[in-house]
C-alpha cells in the first residue's frame, strides 16, 4: 500500500469514528469547533488536519505543483 492509500485510509477510518461518536451524542458540533488544547476531540483535529495536509502536499508532489 502506498503511503498516500496509508493516509487516505487512516483518514476515513477516523470519519467513521466521529460520525458514530456524534451519532451516539458523545459530543456535540459546537464542542468539537471549541474544543483545543489535549482533549481527545483537540488530538482528533490536529491529527486529522496534518494528514489532509499531507495529502495535499502528496497530490503538488505527484503534478510537480506548488501550493
Amino acid at each position: 500500500m502506498s503511503e498516500k492509500q496509508k493516509v487516505i485510509k487512516r483518514m476515513l477510518e477516523m470519519q467513521h469514528r466521529f460520525i458514530d461518536l456524534e451519532q451516539k451524542g458523545d459530543f456535540s458540533a459546537e464542542e468539537y469547533y471549541d474544543s483545543d488544547g489535549e482533549s481527545e476531540l483537540a488530538r482528533y483535529k490536529r491529527e486529522f488536519d496534518e494528514l489532509a495536509t499531507r495529502l495535499v502536499d502528496m497530490a503538488h508532489e505527484e503534478k510537480g505543483s506548488h501550493r
